[in-house]
């Protein structure tokens, strides 16, 4: 019987894992990613397993976090279930059910309306659409509040960030009500360049913080969520109780410290490759943010995305080098838009080369 014929989608991923090169983080397969892990154990010196989320590479990876973000830190092996937890413990803390997070917050988006119908959150619209969250925003929301979340940066905005001084002012406007502040901060390993301040610094500034292992500093999985003590030791109780506690993590551990050493430090030199690109593009392709604000941001153009998305397959074919995602249809009717996620693959290579090759799939 002959194959089906693969979809563009199918021919476009593989296409892209076999470039030579690439913007994006490097792929490697799982055979070479658990050869690096091994090797990773014998460079930092591994030699115990976790134990349920104790001992080991675990108890290592909460002290480091702990550290560079200045509160003591429990480990997740989800971000769903981690921020779930956070705004449950503020709730239960307030006797109070209403949380205030951005309308394109992940949890909103992305989770099957968990917050609600797990944890019994009343949640209130922070901000409506593309706009980062500000004192005023929370001021237009009467009434007593658990929480309020703020996602730094706010992906679905293509990853947009408030001023370090709005930030801060938000998180006084909420200690003055009595309004646990919670920072989604998932990437606020990449939002570090833009605010211009140390990680602990920024993490300062809120009550809570939840960070990922996995997207920028390219673990397998994993998460942590960080507070005073009586927070974290809710925070691990609450792991327990939703089935988080796992026999073992020390795979995710081992991946989060590699990305800690060896990703984290290369963060902010993506950033400034990455706004190097978008000031090359021609002015057909709207970059939004203008000025990125991270190394992740979107670009939108006029088009099909099928005839998109077959130029892109001949180009990542002809030149070995994958330098754009696939493109989707937009909300406004005849414009496409893809997102870009510059990783250390981009640090050798020319953003002006790249900018004529994203040019020329829509230009």
């Amino acid at each position: 019987m002959d194959e089906p014929e693969k979809s563009l989608d199918q021919r476009l991923l593989e296409a892209t894992i076999a470039c030579r090169d690439t913007i994006f983080a490097v792929y490697r397969s799982p055979a070479e990613v658990f050869d690096g892990l091994a090797q990773a154990c014998r460079e930092l010196g591994i030699e115990e397993w976790d134990f349920y989320a104790e001992r080991g590479p675990v108890a290592r990876l909460e002290a480091e976090v702990g550290e560079l973000l200045g509160k003591p830190a429990a480990y997740f092996p989800s971000g769903v279930m981690a921020q779930q937890v956070a705004l449950r413990i503020h709730a239960d803390t307030a006797g109070n059910r209403r949380v205030a997070m951005p309308d394109l917050s992940h949890l909103l988006v992305h989770e099957d309306d968990g917050p609600r119908i797990l944890q019994d959150l009343r949640i209130e619209h922070l901000t409506t659409g593309r706009e980062t969250a500000t004192k005023a925003h929370l001021d237009a929301i009467p009434g007593p509040l658990a929480a309020c979340l703020v996602e730094l940066p706010l992906r679905d905005a293509g990853c947009l960030l408030p001023t370090f001084d709005e930030l801060a002012e938000l998180a006084e406007g909420c200690h003055e009500r009595g309004i646990a502040f919670h920072i989604d901060g998932a990437r606020i390993w990449e939002s570090q360049q833009w605010f211009g301040k140390p990680l602990a610094e920024i993490a300062g500034l809120a009550d809570t913080v939840y960070t990922s292992f996995y997207k920028g500093l390219g673990g397998l999985a994993g998460a942590a969520l960080l507070g005073d003590d009586d927070f974290v030791a809710q925070a691990r109780l609450w792991r327990h109780r939703m089935g988080g506690t796992l026999y073992r993590s020390t795979a995710e551990a081992v991946a989060a410290l590699v990305g800690l050493r060896d990703r984290l430090p290369h963060i902010g030199e993506c950033v400034a490759w990455g706004r190097t690109l978008a000031a090359a593009l021609p002015a057909e392709i709207t970059v939004q943010p203008p000025v990125p604000h991270t190394n992740t941001f979107l670009l939108y153009a006029a088009g099909d995305p099928d005839e998109i998305n077959t130029r892109l397959l001949s180009a990542l074919e002809e030149h070995s080098l994958a330098f754009s995602r696939p493109w989707t249809a937009s909300d406004e009717p005849g414009r496409v838009v893809t997102e870009v996620t510059v990783g250390q693959g981009a640090l050798d290579l020319d953003p002006d080369t790249v900018a004529g090759h994203v040019a020329a799939l829509v230009v």
